[in-house]
């Protein structure tokens, strides 16, 4: 069954959102300069995994751009985020704590979309993954650091983010 038929196209949306929204908002939630970037890449490497590390999962098969024609990957991609900021721009965000604001509510809906329309096992292995980017991003830079040199791996404000996000989700797990 594809996801066009087991959900709506504003569902897919979200769960084909959610995920990249994750790792942006955990880059953002402590300002680290290069480090930035660093987990910014994280994020991009651990979202495109998903279809590595859960090959059976039908719902992140689904939401990832099929990379077996790079072109056609690039135009999805490009549309996906397109939509996105457009979605962004139409709601107002303008700032992280806006993102933030929004991820929580999105993850929240995702939450109620997958307890609806998903199996125990998509579910989890969604939650999972979406978990996934945020513990890689946040492990990515250390924070308040010169060069690399000292500060801490995970800062507060990630943490924070990481549980928010979590809870939101219904997912489990910690930051360290």
């Amino acid at each position: 069954m594809s996801l066009e038929t087991r959900f709506t196209e504003e569902e897919i949306f979200l769960l084909s959102t959610t995920p990249m929204q994750v790792g942006t908002v955990m880059a953002f939630s402590e300002g680290s300069g290069l480090g930035t970037v660093k987990e910014m890449f994280a994020s991009s490497k651990t979202f495109i995994n998903g279809v590595k590390e859960y090959p059976n999962n039908e719902i992140i098969t689904g939401v990832l751009p099929t990379v077996s024609d790079l072109k056609e990957a690039m135009s999805q991609s490009k549309e996906m985020r397109q939509k996105a900021l457009a979605r962004l721009k139409e709601q107002g965000i303008d700032s992280s704590e806006k993102l933030r604001q929004q991820l929580i509510e999105d993850s929240q809906s995702v939450a109620v979309i997958l307890a609806d329309k998903a199996t125990d096992e998509e579910a989890s292995e969604y939650k999972a993954w979406a978990m996934s980017i945020a513990t890689n991003v946040a492990n990515a830079a250390k924070e308040d650091g010169f060069l690399g040199i000292g500060g801490t791996r995970v800062s507060d404000g990630e943490k924070q983010a990481f549980e928010e996000i979590a809870n939101a989700l219904g997912a489990s797990g910690s930051l360290t």
